[in-house]
């Protein structure tokens, strides 16, 4: 005896996660921990799963300004560091000359 066939076909996970990817998806939650209707701690949780293109797209671009994973943006704040360590060196160096 032959096994039923289905007229829609399965979607593969490769399927699913490019609609996700494409489309993007957003996971939202709170976990709020109470004693005696005090709030003790309140954690929010914001999860985006999308692709860089659809995230840029909607204007989500921090990884480009982090320092842990952009080498771009290290570099910028190396830049930034020295620059402020230079204008302090020449700051004492001119108040040590009067």
């Amino acid at each position: 005896m032959a096994e039923p066939t289905h007229s829609i076909q399965a979607t593969g996970l490769a399927d699913i996660l490019e609609r996700v990817l494409d489309k993007g998806i957003v996971i939202a939650g709170d976990i709020k921990i109470q004693i005696a209707d005090i709030d003790l701690l309140t954690i929010k949780i914001r999860l985006l799963v999308a692709s860089v293109d659809k995230a840029m797209e909607m204007g989500i671009n921090w990884w480009q300004e982090d320092t842990y994973l952009s080498t771009k943006a290290r570099e910028k704040e190396l830049m930034k560091e020295q620059s402020a360590l230079e204008a302090r060196l020449e700051r004492l160096e001119t108040m040590n000359k009067t």
